[in-house]
Formats: structure tokens, C-alpha cells, sequence
């Protein structure tokens, strides 16, 4: 199964449409999608609009692949399960956030060996083909010299989207 999510915030129907397209073409693989308030008719994928913070962790562990905005919250959970992700990033200029920031998380994460960034719905159907022909395992890693670095980042983050006591400080 791949589990699909594009946080709470606002919508994204653009993610949502490319993977739509790419599941009418490719019906034995099950999709289930959290798509928040779009109001788009998505007639290939089962959707729900918001999930329990128990219920996406549960789907998430069920999935062999996640599709995901480039929500830190999203990419960590995915990251702690060991989960392939493909990230599409919430572009300003498509009016689907205030600013590029997602971008900018996109860029960084795609160094990790379980991530995937698309651009657009002709990226996102070329990776989920990909990912299909790999039995959706991830591909071997692709961080380079000095990747290593990015562990004490995601701690960080994930310290600080969980709320969770800072690794080596007190809480605030």
C-alpha cells in the first residue's frame, strides 16, 4: 500500500491529482491518501481528509511507500519507520503555502538515502514507477561525504516537532 499525506494546513491538490493519475494506471496497487480540506473528486485512491496522530502512524507502518508535502512531522515519522518517501514540496508560486520553505526542507532531505523529490506530476509518476519496479524498496544510499552530518539535524527537529526535550538541554 502507499499511503499519501498532505498535512493539515492547506490543501494540495496538485500532489493529490498526479498520484490520482498515476493509481488510474496502475489499479492492483492499493493508495490511501490523508488529503486534508481538497476538495478535488479523486476517483483512484481511497481518501480520508484528516487522520489521528495514532491512525496515520498506524497506516504509515502498513505502507511500503509514503508520499508526502514536505512537512518535517512527515518526513520524521516516515524516517523512524524506515520508510521510502517521495516528497513533492509545496510550492508559493502554485499558491499552496506562504513561502518556499518546504523547498528548502526538500533540498536537504533529498540527501538521505530514502528520499525522493519531485517537482511535478510527470516527476511523481516516473518515481512511483521507480519505486514500483524496486518492489518499493529504497534505493542504496546517496548521501555523500559528509552526510553523516544530517543525523544531529533531524534529531534536533524531531526534538523540537514532537516537543520533546532538547538531546543535551533542559526543556524550555
Amino acid at each position: 500500500m502507499i499511503f499519501a499525506t498532505v498535512g493539515t494546513q492547506l490543501p494540495f491538490d496538485r500532489l493529490l491529482l498526479g498520484l490520482d493519475s498515476w493509481a488510474a494506471l496502475n489499479h492492483g496497487v492499493p493508495v490511501f491518501a490523508q488529503c486534508g480540506e481538497s476538495r478535488k473528486r479523486l476517483r483512484h485512491i481511497e481518501t480520508v481528509a484528516h487522520l489521528s496522530q495514532s491512525d496515520f502512524r498506524t497506516r504509515l507502518k502498513a505502507a511500503k511507500l509514503v508520499v508526502s508535502h514536505a512537512g518535517m512531522g512527515s518526513i520524521l515519522m516516515a524516517a523512524e519507520l524506515g520508510k521510502p518517501v517521495i516528497l513533492m514540496p509545496r510550492r508559493a508560486k502554485f499558491a499552496e503555502h506562504r513561502n518556499d520553505h518546504q523547498q528548502d526542507t526538500a533540498v536537504e532531505m533529498a540527501r538521505l538515502s530514502n528520499v525522493t523529490v519531485v517537482e511535478d506530476g510527470e516527476a511523481l509518476h516516473a518515481a512511483l514507477d521507480t519505486a514500483l519496479a524496486r518492489g518499493f524498496e529504497s534505493p542504496a544510499s546517496r548521501i555523500g561525504p559528509g552526510g553523516e552530518a544530517l543525523a544531529p539535524l533531524i534529531d534536533a527537529v524531531r526534538d523540537f516537532v514532537w516537543n520533546r526535550t532538547p538531546r543535551g538541554g533542559a526543556s524550555a
